[in-house]
C-alpha cells in the first residue's frame, strides 16, 4: 500500500512539474456557457461611467430610502458613498428572502467538530436575529453602541452579527483563537457596551474555558454592562447576577419581532481590529451602504453563484474579514446556502474537508494557500477518498499562492475541470478587488488577475509614477464603496497609514506587485516582507515560491537574518513532503533551485528543517516568531497560534544545532 502511494505521489509530482510550464488556463466551455459573466462587458461598462456603475450596484440592495447621490469626495480621504440613502444590513440578509418565500432555504449546513449537524434556515436566522436584537435593546444597547463578539465557529456568531446590525450597534468580532488579553484590548479600544461569548470552545478534541477567562478581565473594561453566554458545550460557568445572561434563555423570553432600524448608508456596521506596525491594533471601520454594495456583487459574480443550486463554502473563520464578507454578509445577501464547519482541517482526520464537500454537495470552495499547502503535505490520497464531482469553482484568499500549490489545487481538488479565482483584497478594502471573473477570463497560476470592474489599481514607483513592466508598489487610485472609512477614533492614523505616501486620493496598499503584458497583477508580498541582501531587495514570497517549486518541498517560510557581510542573509524554514528527511544534498538542491529561479544572491544561507511552521489559526505563518528563533531571542506571544508547541520544537532544534556547532 505504501509503495503504491509513493508511486502515485511520484506520478503527481511529475505531472505538476510539466504543468509548471503552462502559463494560463482557460475556463472550460461548459462553465463559460452557464456563467453569469462570460465576457468583458462589465469592465467596459464600469470604465465608461464609474459613478453610474456603482449606482447600479447599489440599487440592487433593499433601501428604505434610495440614495440620490453616489460619491461625496469633498473631503478626501474621508469619502462617503450613497450618503442620503437609508437601509439595514439584516433586512438585506434576511427579511427580503423571507418576503420572497425562501424562508425554508438552508442558510448554513453547520457541522460540529464531533460530527454534530444542524441545518439553519433563513427563517431560523430571521427568528433568532430578531429575538437577540430585542435582548440587546432591553439591556440598553442602541444605535452606535459597540457590541463585542467572541465566539467559535457556530451559527450563533452569525445571529449575533445580524442582531447588532438590526439595531445599528456596530459589532466588534474577535477571532476565537485570540487570547483573553487580546479580547480585553479590543473591548477597551472600542468601549464595547456588551459582549457575546460562550462557555467553552472546542479545538481538535480539546475544550478551552472561555467564560472564566473572560471574567478575569471584565473588571478592567467598565464599559461592558451585559455579557450574553452561548452554551456551546454545556459546561458549568460562573454567571454574575444582573450582568450575565444565557443566550438560549434570553432569546426564548424575548419579544418575537424587532423592527429594523432605518440607518444612514454611512452608519458604522462593524469594527474589525487588525495588526499594525505598532503594538496597538488598527480598528478598521466599515459602514453600511457601501460595504454591502461591494460585498453583495463580488460574492455573486466572482463566485458565479446561483442561489437555487449552489452550495458555497468559505473555510475562513468569522473572526477575520473573509468570514465577515464571504461567510456572513455576502452569501446571506445573495440568498445562498453555505457550509460552516467548527473544526480544524485535519480533525478528526486529514480528509474532513473533502468528506464535508461530498456530504453537502459543495459546488464552490474558497480557502487559503496555507491550507492548500498543508493538504499537499498530507497527500493526495485524502481527497481521493471522496466524490468531489459537485465542485465547479475553487477560490483562494489570504496571501499570494505559489504556482505549484495552485496547480495541485486545480488538479487534485478540482480534478482539472474547476476554474480557480485567486482573490486579492484586504480587511481595509472590505471585499475582493483583484481577481479573474471565472467565466470571462483565463487564469494564470500565481497571478491574482485583473482589477474588478470599477476598481482602479496600479503599480507605482516611490514617487507615484506608474511602473510599466517592472516591480513597484500596489496602489488604488480611486475610492470604492466598500472601503474602510477611517480607523476607529484614529482619523490621523488613518491618513498617515494609507494616504500619506501618495496623497489623499490614492490608497497605499502596502504590497509590492508587478503587472505583466496582459495587465494581470502579480502580488509579490508585503513591502515590509523584504530582505535586503547586499543592497538588493528580495521579496520573501518570491524566494519561498522558488523553494516550494522543488518537488520534495511542501512549504517554506523565509526571513531575513542579520549578517556581518551582507547586512541581511536569507534563512529558510523548510517543510518536506510526507516523511522525507532533510539532507545536505537536499540543501544544495534547494539553493541551486533558488539560484536558477531568482539568482545566486537569493540563495538561502541557512536552511532549517521544520516538521511544521508556526501559524495562526487562520493559517498565516508567524514570521516574527521565526525571526526570534533564528536570532536566538526570547520568543514573543504564542497564544494565538494554532499549535504553540511547533515554536518550542523549532526553537529547541535551532538551539541544539547551534550548541553542537552544526550548520543547518
Amino acid at each position: 500500500m505504501e509503495a503504491a502511494t509513493g508511486k502515485a505521489q511520484e506520478r503527481l509530482e511529475a505531472e505538476l512539474g510539466e504543468l509548471l510550464e503552462r502559463e494560463s488556463f482557460e475556463p472550460p466551455e461548459d462553465f463559460v456557457a452557464a456563467a453569469l459573466v462570460g465576457d468583458q462587458s462589465l469592465h467596459e461598462e464600469a470604465a465608461r461611467d464609474p459613478s453610474a456603475w456603482w449606482a447600479k450596484l447599489a440599487s440592487e440592495l433593499d433601501w428604505f430610502s434610495e440614495p440620490t447621490e453616489v460619491l461625496d469626495d469633498s473631503n478626501p480621504p474621508f469619502f462617503k458613498w450613497f450618503a442620503d440613502g437609508t437601509l439595514n444590513a439584516s433586512v438585506n440578509c434576511l427579511d427580503r428572502h423571507i418576503a420572497a418565500g425562501n424562508g425554508d432555504r438552508v442558510a448554513f449546513h453547520w457541522h460540529g467538530e464531533e460530527g454534530e449537524e444542524r441545518e439553519i434556515t433563513y427563517a431560523d436566522l430571521f427568528r433568532d436575529t430578531q429575538r437577540l436584537a430585542n435582548v440587546l435593546k432591553e439591556r440598553g444597547v442602541g444605535a452606535g453602541d459597540v457590541v463585542g463578539i467572541y465566539l467559535p465557529m457556530i451559527p450563533e456568531v452569525a445571529v449575533a452579527m445580524l442582531a447588532c446590525a438590526r439595531i445599528g450597534a456596530p459589532h466588534n468580532v474577535v477571532f476565537g483563537g485570540f487570547s483573553p488579553e487580546a479580547v480585553k484590548d479590543r473591548m477597551e479600544f472600542s468601549e464595547a457596551k456588551a459582549l457575546i461569548t460562550t462557555d467553552e470552545a472546542r479545538r481538535k478534541g480539546k475544550t478551552a474555558q472561555i467564560k472564566p477567562a473572560v471574567d478575569d478581565f471584565l473588571g478592567e473594561v467598565p464599559s461592558i454592562e451585559t455579557v450574553i453566554v452561548v452554551r456551546n458545550t454545556g459546561a458549568e460557568v460562573p454567571m454574575t447576577d444582573g450582568r450575565d445572561l444565557f443566550y438560549d434563555l434570553a432569546i426564548e423570553a424575548a419579544e418575537a419581532e424587532c423592527e429594523p432600524a432605518e440607518l444612514e448608508a454611512e452608519h458604522p456596521l462593524y469594527i474589525l481590529y487588525t495588526s499594525g506596525s505598532t503594538a496597538k491594533p488598527k480598528g478598521i471601520l466599515h459602514t453600511t451602504g457601501g460595504y454591502l454594495t461591494g460585498v453583495a456583487w463580488t460574492t455573486r459574480l466572482v463566485f458565479d453563484l446561483k442561489p437555487d443550486s449552489d452550495v458555497f463554502w468559505c473555510s475562513a473563520d468569522v473572526g477575520w474579514v473573509t468570514g465577515h464578507s464571504y461567510i456572513v454578509y455576502g452569501p446571506l445577501m445573495n440568498g445562498v446556502t453555505s457550509v460552516m464547519y467548527e473544526g480544524a482541517p485535519d480533525y478528526p482526520d486529514k480528509d474532513v474537508w473533502w468528506e464535508l464537500c461530498e456530504r453537502y454537495g459543495v459546488t464552490v470552495f474558497y480557502t487559503a494557500p496555507t491550507a492548500i499547502r498543508a493538504c499537499m503535505k498530507w497527500g493526495a490520497e485524502y481527497p481521493a477518498r471522496h466524490d468531489l464531482s459537485a465542485l465547479r469553482l475553487l477560490g483562494t484568499v489570504g496571501e499570494p499562492i505559489n504556482p505549484k500549490a495552485w496547480l495541485w489545487y486545480w488538479k487534485v481538488i478540482g480534478r482539472e475541470r474547476c476554474p480557480i479565482v485567486d482573490t486579492w483584497w484586504q480587511t481595509e478594502t472590505g471585499h475582493i478587488m483583484i481577481t479573474t471573473l471565472p467565466g470571462a477570463q483565463a487564469t494564470k497560476p500565481g497571478s491574482a488577475g485583473t482589477p474588478l470592474p470599477g476598481i482602479d489599481a496600479a503599480v507605482l514607483d516611490q514617487h507615484g509614477n506608474e511602473v510599466e513592466g517592472g516591480q513597484g508598489l500596489l496602489a488604488l487610485r480611486k475610492p470604492w464603496p466598500g472601503m474602510l472609512r477611517t480607523l476607529y477614533k484614529e482619523d490621523d492614523r488613518y491618513v498617515e497609514t494609507y494616504f500619506k505616501k501618495f496623497g489623499p486620493g490614492t490608497y497605499f496598499v502596502g504590497d509590492a506587485a508587478r503587472r505583466d503584458s496582459d495587465r494581470y497583477f502579480w502580488i509579490i508580498g508585503r513591502v515590509d516582507d523584504v530582505i535586503n541582501v547586499s543592497g538588493h531587495r528580495l521579496s520573501t514570497a518570491e524566494v519561498e515560491s522558488a523553494i516550494v517549486s522543488h518537488a520534495k518541498v511542501a512549504e517554506s517560510a523565509v526571513i531575513g537574518q542579520a549578517d556581518e557581510d551582507t547586512g541581511q542573509s536569507i534563512c529558510a524554514f523548510v517543510t518536506l513532503e510526507g516523511d522525507l528527511e532533510g539532507t545536505d544534498e537536499l540543501v544544495a538542491e534547494i539553493r541551486e533551485r533558488v539560484a536558477l529561479r531568482i539568482g545566486k544572491l537569493a540563495r538561502p544561507k541557512r536552511v532549517v528543517w521544520a516538521d511544521d511552521l508556526p501559524k495562526t489559526r487562520s493559517g498565516k505563518i508567524m514570521r516574527r516568531l521565526l525571526r526570534d528563533i533564528a536570532e536566538g531571542r526570547e520568543l514573543g506571544d504564542v497564544t494565538t497560534l494554532r499549535d504553540p508547541q511547533v515554536v518550542e520544537e523549532l526553537d529547541e532544534v535551532v538551539k541544539r544545532r547551534a550548541s553542537e556547532g552544526e550548520e543547518e
